[in-house]
């Protein structure tokens, strides 16, 4: 009889007796914290923005790229938005409820640009892209580019973007429910 013939043992082969586990074993690796919803963003934002950049012609790399870069992957990536955003000639321009269709583009909006941008420039410093004052995506331009995007579309729909102001004193707060606390019963005793 050959050696060639090898009667497997009835052990799977994972199990400690079986005759093809008598080698040591390489450490498997400890099974990871599955990852938070943000850095499975930030990992597929990623990912997809080195896969755009491979797609140049000429293919860049991650050392070459810069803001000129990022903006462009901010242009592609309005094909596929779903924001109606209005020209402004179309009939419906400033209108935050259009009654019907139009012919006007989906973009992204301005919120999720403004996500996606976050997530890369955390992904860039986490991939040794360098300083903070280095990186393309906290560009001066991408900034300036997001603020545009941001008041063309609020005016498209009719909607001015403000601001949201925080309050300085409590006192002005407690001013301000006392006096709807003295209009509804001064309302209550008038009917």
């Amino acid at each position: 009889m050959s050696s060639d013939n090898h009667t497997p043992t009835k052990d799977p082969p994972d199990h400690p007796s079986s005759s093809f586990n008598h080698h040591k074993q390489p450490l498997q690796p400890q099974p990871q914290q599955p990852l938070s919803r943000y850095e499975s963003q930030k990992r597929r934002d990623w990912n997809t923005f080195i896969q755009y950049l491979k797609s140049q012609n000429p293919p860049l790399m991650m050392s070459q790229f810069d803001y000129t870069h990022v903006l462009s992957f901010l242009r592609y990536l309005d094909q596929f938005g779903k924001t109606k955003v209005h020209h402004q000639a179309c009939v419906f321009f400033g209108q935050p409820d259009p009654p019907g269709p139009c012919t006007c583009p989906l973009k992204q909006a301005w919120g999720s640009l403004d996500a996606l941008i976050g997530r890369l420039r955390a992904a860039y410093e986490e991939h040794g892209g360098g300083s903070p004052d280095t990186n393309p995506f906290a560009n001066g331009s991408i900034r300036v580019h997001l603020r545009e995007v941001r008041e063309s579309q609020a005016k498209a729909r009719g909607i001015p973007y403000r601001k949201k102001k925080r309050r300085k004193i409590k006192n002005d707060v407690a001013v301000v429910k006392k006096d709807v606390a003295n209009s509804s019963t001064s309302k209550q005793s008038s009917t």
